[in-house]
């Protein structure tokens, strides 16, 4: 091999003008499929679990204001459209943990196919009722949190949540680095200077043991359980785990094992780079929480203050939804999103099946695209020797039927709602359509737009801004707002 006669020389410094090469990026993202569109007549049941998490429209929103154009496998439909609160008719007391409303609607991206969109609504538990909370903060303070929009962000808003915890509140601190060590023992909210300053004194240094830190935040949250209250275990990482058990299917066993001590789990993402998506998703998923994606403080304000119910008390739990669709009206459908939520048939009765949960005032929307039998926008060839049950006029006026399943906090045995979808349900116009109906479809529009072009190849990025304008409404934060902020920067980006 011929040798490089300056090898043995000292490195010249680099000037300051130099372009440096790009830092690697080590982000882990979850590779999924888009829902393929299904034959009504071979494939008539579609079932998945509910998700409330909004990681990945926070994720999405990052890199668009960066002036990148998402990975697709970042996109995450049904968490795009379930950030935004909607004001769907909910139920008039606890004992029924929501409701949902169901609307057929013509389709605005293909006039030969309708939307059926569902909408679920939990009760909003009001604060004289409120139980008391157990939170154990797990904080990662390894090496890679070492950075302005990771552990300072992370401490801004944890220090938030303190505003939101009734006096008799406990939070205890647990953080982990090379080892796991408890910050701060179980204290009152009450106490709140001295929780705050048991976050300023943290800092990032380290390897990370994140399976040490999760058994000993569950410790903790176990030697203070309170009966009848919110038990949660709040992590909050980038999801650099390094040390012990780390690969998804180890993290995933001991948070199911945990769960059944009645200790929740949620998770917030914070930082780039070395950002762990796919990790978040199994924790939260088997952990009876929620996973969000912290970016901002404003995002911070968004998790720890303002759904800051939603994301602690748990109304419902184990929630899947099983459609039925009826060959007889619908040729074909398509669910929007929930890929990485998908379930199967026999799982919906199968209560030891775990599934997503429902906390205080959550709202949560599934978004179907239907053909209705004889369109012409009908992909599949009939069969020819087919099943005669849709010859058969079976469910008579019925397109389709809806089944939610859901088990109390506390119970092991789930309940059932079950609503028919007739045309009773439709509107005649897309704009006859409720105000939140018809945002959440923009939203689903540019989640799909972002993902997989093709399903929207005639529907362009001013089009999905337009019946998000017009669907606005009341906007008291401005998320809506900020959505056709970031509409017109993709569709900016998509011309360069």
């Amino acid at each position: 091999m011929k040798r490089n006669p300056s090898a043995s020389m000292p490195a010249a410094a680099p000037s300051p003008d130099a372009v440096m090469p790009p830092e690697e990026n080590r982000d882990r993202i979850e590779n999924f499929k888009t829902n393929p569109v299904r034959d009504a007549l071979t494939d008539p049941v579609s079932t998945f679990s509910i998700d409330v998490d909004t990681a990945s429209w926070s994720w999405v929103r990052r890199q668009l204001n960066r002036g990148q154009t998402p990975d697709p496998d970042t996109v995450r439909v049904e968490e795009m459209v379930n950030y935004f609160p909607y004001s769907y008719a909910g139920p008039d007391s606890a004992e029924t943990p929501f409701q949902s409303t169901v609307t057929l609607m013509p389709n605005p991206w293909n006039a030969n196919t309708r939307l059926m969109h569902i909408g679920i609504k939990g009760y909003d538990v009001v604060p004289a009722t409120r139980p008391k909370s157990n939170l154990v903060f797990l904080i990662d303070t390894s090496g890679s949190m070492n950075q302005p929009d990771k552990l300072p962000l992370l401490v801004t808003a944890f220090k938030m949540t303190l505003d939101t915890l009734g006096p008799d509140d406990t939070v205890s601190i647990v953080t982990y680095a090379g080892s796991s060590g408890v910050a701060l023992e179980p204290t009152k909210a009450s106490d709140k200077a001295k929780i705050a300053a048991a976050l300023d004194r943290l800092g990032a240094d380290g390897s990370t043991a994140g399976a040490s830190g999760i058994q000993e935040a569950y410790r903790l949250a176990r030697a203070n359980f309170v009966d009848g209250g919110v038990n949660r275990v709040m992590l909050a990482t980038d999801g650099d785990f390094n040390v012990g058990p780390s690969d998804d299917d180890s993290l995933k066993n001991l948070i199911e094992k945990e769960r059944k001590s009645g200790v929740f789990l949620s998770v917030f993402g914070f930082g780039v780079g070395n950002y762990n998506d796919q990790l978040m998703q199994v924790l939260a998923q088997n952990g009876n929480g929620v996973a969000a994606y912290i970016d901002t403080v404003s995002e911070a304000r968004k998790a720890f203050v303002e759904q800051s119910a939603a994301n602690l008390f748990t109304i419902a739990k184990d929630v899947k939804i099983q459609v039925e669709f009826n060959p007889e009206k619908i040729a074909e459908y398509r669910l929007i999103g929930y890929e990485t939520r998908a379930l199967n048939r026999e799982d919906f009765n199968n209560d030891k099946v775990d599934a997503g949960d429902i906390g205080s005032g959550h709202s949560v929307t599934a978004i179907y695209e239907v053909t209705p039998k004889g369109s012409p926008a009908t992909l599949n060839d009939p069969l020819r020797y087919g099943s005669k049950a849709a010859e058969a006029g079976a469910g008579g006026e019925e397109l389709a039927f809806v089944k939610i399943r859901y088990k109390a906090p506390n119970e092991d045995v789930s309940k059932l709602i079950e609503t028919p979808v007739t045309e009773a349900n439709a509107v005649a116009s897309f704009d006859d359509a409720g105000v939140d109906q018809r945002f959440s479809v923009a939203v689903a529009a540019f989640g799909q737009k972002l993902r997989d072009g093709h399903a929207l190849a005639d529907m362009n990025f001013a089009a999905i801004a337009d019946i998000a304008s017009k669907a606005r409404g009341e906007d008291p934060f401005g998320y809506r707002a900020e959505f056709l902020q970031m509409v017109r920067i993709a569709e900016s980006l998509s011309k360069n």
